[in-house]
Formats: C-alpha cells, sequence, structure tokens
C-alpha cells in the first residue's frame, strides 16, 4: 500500500518542526535570564562558533556568565565585564534560580593555581581539578574533622570536593595601590597567552583587567578600548604615578599593547617581546619608550 500524500508530506515536515522546536527553546533559554557558570578551569571564548576562529577572552572557573544564543553545542555568552564570546557548551552548567556562590560562605584562590581534591588528602588521589587564580568557591565547612587546614567546598557542577586552607582567601576588599603592585609581581614569569585572562597565561590587556579588579574596578577588556574608558583620566609622562596605567602602539588610534606603571620607571605587563611572560620593563628602554602614546589613571 502506498503512504498518502498528507502523510507523507507530514514525514517531510518533521526535521523542520523539530529544528524550528530546537531554535524556539534556545531563544527562550536565552532570554529567560538562567544563569550559567563556567565548570572547566579556563574555558575559552572564540570570535565565532568555531575552535579555528582566535581567542577573544576567556571565562575562568565558577564564573557566572549570561547566555546570549546558542548554536549547536556552542553558546555566545558575557561575561561580568559585559564581554561576549562563543565557546563551547560543555564548559557550563545551567544553574537553577541564584548565581553559584553569590550567597553565603565562599572563599576564592589566592595563589596561582590550587588543587582540588576528592578527600581531604594530597597522596590518595591525584587531583579532580587544579584551578586559577581569583576561583571563587561555595564554603560547605571550614572545620573538616581531624584534618586542620582544609575546607570543603560545593563546586560548580553541584559535587563536593576539598581544598587546603593556605590556598583561598574569604577576603574580598579591594586593595590599595601598594597592594595591587605586590599582587601584580607575584605573576612574574606566567606565559603570555592570546586571550588569556586566568593565572595559567594572560594577555596584556586581560592582566591589567585582572590588576585593576583587585582594587575592585571593572575595566573593559581590550587595550585600545582601555585607553578611551570613561573611567580614567588623561596622565602625562612626567606625573607618572604606581598604579597608572601605560599604553603602547603606533598612535593613539592604534593602540597594542598596555602595562602598568609600579613607579622608579619601570612598568610590569605581559608582552611577547624576547620573552614571552609577565615580566618588568624600563619605560626609558627601547622598544618601549618609542611606542608610548597615552598614560592612563583610575578616576577616583
Amino acid at each position: 500500500m502506498r503512504p498518502h500524500r498528507n502523510h507523507l508530506k507530514r514525514l517531510w515536515m518533521l526535521p523542520f518542526l523539530i529544528l524550528l522546536f530546537s531554535v524556539l527553546l534556545a531563544a527562550r533559554e536565552a532570554t529567560s535570564g538562567t544563569w550559567y557558570v563556567v565548570v572547566k578551569p579556563v574555558a575559552n571564548m572564540y570570535r565565532e562558533p568555531n575552535v579555528n576562529s582566535d581567542v577573544v577572552s576567556q571565562a575562568i572557573y565558577a564564573s557566572n556568565v549570561t547566555l546570549l544564543q546558542t548554536k549547536r553545542h556552542w553558546a555566545w555568552i558575557r561575561t561580568p565585564d559585559e564581554y561576549k564570546g562563543w565557546t563551547q557548551r560543555a564548559n557550563l552548567r545551567k544553574l537553577s534560580g541564584q548565581q553559584y556562590a553569590v550567597q553565603g560562605p565562599a572563599v576564592r584562590v589566592s595563589q596561582l593555581s590550587a588543587n582540588l581534591y576528592r578527600e581531604p588528602d594530597v597522596t590518595k588521589h591525584a587531583p579532580v581539578l587544579t584551578i586559577p587564580w581569583e576561583s571563587r568557591l561555595q564554603v560547605l565547612s571550614d572545620k573538616v574533622p581531624d584534618r586542620e587546614g582544609w575546607l570543603k567546598v560545593r563546586l560548580p557542577d553541584a559535587s563536593e570536593a576539598f581544598i587546603q586552607s593556605g590556598d583561598v582567601s574569604s577576603d574580598f576588599a579591594p586593595l590599595t595601590i601598594d597592594q595591587m603592585i605586590s599582587v601584580a609581581r607575584k605573576f612574574l614569569g606566567v606565559t603570555y597567552t592570546w586571550g588569556g585572562t586566568s593565572s595559567f597565561g594572560f594577555d596584556c590587556s586581560g592582566f591589567t583587567q585582572m590588576l585593576q579588579r583587585q582594587r575592585g574596578v571593572i575595566m573593559p577588556r581590550d587595550a585600545d578600548i582601555q585607553a578611551k574608558w570613561s573611567g580614567v583620566s588623561e596622565v602625562q609622562r612626567k606625573d607618572l604615578q604606581p598604579g597608572d596605567l601605560l599604553f603602547f602602539g603606533r598612535g593613539a588610534d592604534h593602540i597594542t599593547h598596555t602595562g602598568m606603571y609600579i613607579g622608579s620607571g619601570e612598568f610590569i605587563h605581559d608582552t611577547t617581546h624576547e620573552h614571552p611572560m609577565v615580566q618588568i620593563s624600563k619605560l626609558d628602554d627601547a622598544p618601549w619608550t618609542g611606542l608610548l602614546v597615552a598614560a592612563r589613571r583610575i578616576k577616583p
């Protein structure tokens, strides 16, 4: 018996209806205000939903992000600094209700990296994860029986783990400029990574943005936008003070690099020049003295 023409039409329409339903569901999910949290130590954010596209930024472990759009196994997200990019959906977990670790006791990683363990012991098993500086964690207990110096935490994927208390801090108070400069020196030698925003590898503007965040300042992501940002004021070279931001390039309209002045004619930055890493350079040395095009100070 031959299928009825209407049945054939319905069968032909089925893939289209499934696709339409998935698009509508994704759109509803993206506009529902539902939060997502990063569950990988560092999640690359790409310009396009393709791993062959360039990395524009990163979202670190336990960051709460907003879902803006989906495309198959990709998600277009917005990070707390208002930066947007595509990341693989496997890097994220959907949250129900409130964001991760914004209420109740929390700590953040205060070392360049920290290991999470399935039990309060560093020898029995390999770490569950190694997470970067600034990763925020929800504390379940700050007293682990018979294990002094350990915390029990709930991870963004809803599992539980243990971390050594020496790797984290519960102090979220903004730092002074002198304290920020001391923090900056902790990262000397960290490898330069294009698009990087973590202690596993920064780029130049990701590094300065992180440093200003320690002062409670949420600054734009990219160097050229940082220089034009309304939150900074212009500074002359002769008036530089520690903590001021320096911008380098072929001109004020073509800024390609940034660093932070630390006093005595020196600045700290993450650069690919000679040695691709966080390093301290002298402003009067080549090539920097000829490339400096702007200096900025964070407004009070």
